[in-house]
């Protein structure tokens, strides 16, 4: 026996049933992360326009104090994204950039965690449901092989090719849905992060028009006074003189 006949046997031999339950505990698996997906930006969603608005009071106030403490129960990313940037802004504004975009990072991890699954199901369940088909049509020929050998095997040969299409269907149905969540995931995450940008340039336009701190200034004015290097008592090297 060939190895063509050898495959043949096998896939007669497991039928599409194993890749239909295959198909069905993949589909509940893509219908739970939905769930959780959409449950975690229900719940991290915020009235951002609100934000901004008292975002710009405060800090055009100078109340750095109080603009975090607009962040400090926010469970949205970008509540977290700013208040990232409003810990750090007593450092300065690059302190603060850095900071937002290390909190940026870790929120993208957050909002895109399990969607590989859905992006994957997506694009290979439509090839595990015509593999299924294949071994469908593979019965359909063999109950036609048998039909032409005298016997009559019609029947048979319908409910072979009513299973490749079921296949087909459950692998068109299971892919859908889960590829209009992905798409959906990701504008949402596209939003989410276009607008903890918008509020990145909120308090980076503040933080950069703001005086610098005290310590800041008085190391300022340290590194520019003259420098006298001592060398024992009788020798005072002229202060550096920049050309």
């Amino acid at each position: 026996m060939n190895i063509v006949e050898r495959s043949k046997d096998i896939l007669l031999e497991v039928g599409a049933a194993p890749i239909l339950y295959l198909m069905i505990a993949l589909s509940v698996i893509s219908v739970a992360v939905m769930i959780e997906r959409a449950w975690f930006f229900f719940v991290s969603s915020e009235d951002l326009s609100r934000l901004a608005r008292a975002l710009e009071s405060r800090l055009a106030a100078g109340d750095l104090d109080g603009a975090r403490a607009l962040t400090d129960g926010s469970r949205s990313i970008e509540g977290a994204i700013v208040r990232a940037g409003l810990v750090n802004g007593e450092r300065g504004a690059d302190a603060a950039s850095e900071a937002m975009a290390s909190a940026t990072a870790i929120g993208r991890l957050r909002l895109e965690r399990r969607l590989s699954f859905l992006g994957t199901l997506g694009n290979n369940a439509p090839f595990v449901g015509l593999l299924g088909t294949v071994i469908g049509i593979v019965q359909a020929c063999r109950e036609l092989e048998r039909a032409g050998l005298g016997g009559s095997a019609s029947a048979d040969i319908m409910g072979a090719i009513a299973e490749a299409l079921v296949a087909t269907a459950i692998g068109l149905a299971v892919a859908i849905p889960a590829v209009a969540a992905f798409n959906y995931f990701q504008r949402r995450i596209r939003t989410t992060l276009g607008n903890a940008e918008a509020l990145e340039h909120i308090v980076l336009s503040h933080l950069h028009g703001a005086p610098a701190p005290a310590s800041a200034r008085h190391a300022e004015a340290a590194a520019q006074r003259p420098v006298r290097l001592t060398l024992g008592s009788n020798f005072e090297a002229a202060p550096i003189v920049e050309r």
